[in-house]
């Protein structure tokens, strides 16, 4: 009897608890998502979702055997209007540089300090190596309880798996590139490591070791953790990644063939900003989506009440073709029509149109990344300029084997990765909305680019 009134007092006070005195009593939820809106990422459109005949409801004059059409469902996605250009990676390249080159400061800072004195400093009295140390410690008496936990367990609230062992890296101060500039012996060493050996310059000039931009990101195979239910841990994968583009694929991509100036400018120089980034393989495509879904998660970190956005990934084949389409069910080419030319006889795309005339359509090589007109859905360049990297794994028969909702073939341990779109260097039978290729996944070419898709939230 006693046990019985003990129950009922304490679901008595549970139930008294609980309650915020304004609900009645009742099951209100606080309504957060009901007036909730995803926020258009910049440079991207939303692909409404839908349904649509993925592969090629016409003859299959190639007799490929691989686009056996069928209705496949969708759901609506954000997705980049242009393919990513040079100076969006570059921004990507340029965050790995500059992460690389303070992370051997603060270490080299670190080490002096446990030194004896540094060497000889320059005339820039304001600054020395101690400049770009890790952030420092904040005062004890004004940690919050999450910084003095994990400073005291961990290190600090930074990345425990890098060479930082979870320290932070100050940004406050700004790289000195210039050599007449450099604060002080100490700075000097580490940015030496940074450029090629002595013995590997001409004309006087140092150029820095690209090899040494390397980006480190984790990834989770869910499909995979949730089939088997092991632990989550075994289903983790680091990834070190380098992220300069192989700009040598105009040299490489052509025998017999003087390219020389594209390999020299064409991902550096200001002339080709706007158009699209190649020389880029299917991991460094996926790097750039994790860095660009940090980049901007970092910055919604900062803001108490924002919802961080959905990872930026690269889209599926079918997410690709259905954008393609842009809404014309049985369009042969993204712009609708059969035909290559409008009704003024100008071309609506960059490709090869006659054997050996690259040129006759307006380029030789690829064009900016917003060029031509836009399908119905916004989307610039969905056939033609470069091929796109997608996220699915190349297979005959992933027609039969995908599902009719979402479909796609995924499979990590297949090298081939279905590229889509055809390229300024291909004949019009690529550019079909329709036409499957494949690259392996670390090759990476003078024709093959990629663009990014999101994932919208809500119905």
């Amino acid at each position: 009897m006693i046990k019985n009134i003990f129950r009922v007092g304490f679901l008595t006070l549970l139930l008294s608890s609980c309650g915020s005195g304004s609900d009645r009593g009742e099951l209100v939820a606080d309504g957060r998502g009901t007036n909730w809106n995803a926020e258009k990422p910049y440079g991207m459109v939303l692909i409404p979702s839908g349904s649509f005949t993925m592969g090629n409801a016409g003859e299959d004059l190639v007799g490929k055997m691989n686009t056996q059409s069928r209705t496949v469902t969708v759901r609506q996605y954000f997705m980049d209007e242009t393919e990513v250009t040079n100076a969006e990676y570059k921004m990507f390249v340029e965050y790995v540089r500059d992460s690389v080159l303070r992370t051997k400061l603060a270490l080299a800072a670190d080490l002096k300090s446990y030194g004896s004195e540094g060497g000889v400093a320059s005339d820039n009295k304001n600054l020395s190596i101690d400049s770009y140390g890790f952030q420092a410690p904040q005062d004890p008496n004004s940690l919050t309880p999450y910084q003095e936990y994990m400073n005291d367990y961990y290190g600090g609230t930074g990345d425990v798996n890098s060479e930082t062992q979870g320290r932070v890296l100050d940004w406050s101060t700004d790289l000195v590139w210039d050599t007449s500039e450099y604060p002080d012996v100490e700075y000097v060493e580490v940015m030496d490591e940074m450029y090629l050996p002595i013995e590997e310059t001409y004309n006087g000039r140092r150029v820095l070791d690209v090899e040494k931009f390397n980006f480190v990101f984790s990834s989770f195979d869910n499909d995979k953790a949730a089939e088997t239910g092991q632990n989550r841990k075994d289903f983790i994968k680091r990834e070190v990644v380098n992220v300069y583009p192989d700009t040598t694929v105009w040299i490489k991509d052509f025998n017999y063939s003087y390219n020389d100036p594209m390999h020299q400018n064409y991902f550096w120089h200001e002339a080709y900003s706007d158009y699209p980034v190649i020389g880029v393989t299917w991991d460094q495509a996926r790097a750039f989506c994790n860095w660009r879904t940090e980049k901007r998660n970092a910055y919604l970190r900062t803001r108490k009440g924002e919802d961080l956005v959905p990872d930026f990934r690269l889209p599926t084949e079918a997410e690709w073709e259905y954008a393609a389409r842009g809404g014309q069910n049985y369009s042969k080419y993204p712009w609708g029509g059969p035909y290559t030319t409008s009704e003024k006889g100008c071309f609506l795309a960059n490709f090869k149109p006659v054997r050996g005339d690259y040129a006759v359509d307006g380029a030789l090589y690829t064009m900016e990344a917003k060029s031509y007109n836009a399908n119905d859905f916004g989307l610039y360049n969905m056939a033609g300029n470069v091929a796109e990297w997608t996220y699915t794994a190349y297979n005959e028969a992933s027609y039969g084997l995908g599902s009719t909702m979402n479909p796609s073939v995924e499979d990590l341990n297949n090298p081939k990765k279905v590229i889509r779109g055809g390229s300024w260097k291909d004949i019009a039978y690529f550019m079909e909305v329709s036409s499957r290729d494949y690259e392996y996944k670390d090759t990476a070419r003078s024709y093959i680019g990629f663009r990014t898709v999101q994932d919208y939230l809500g119905k």
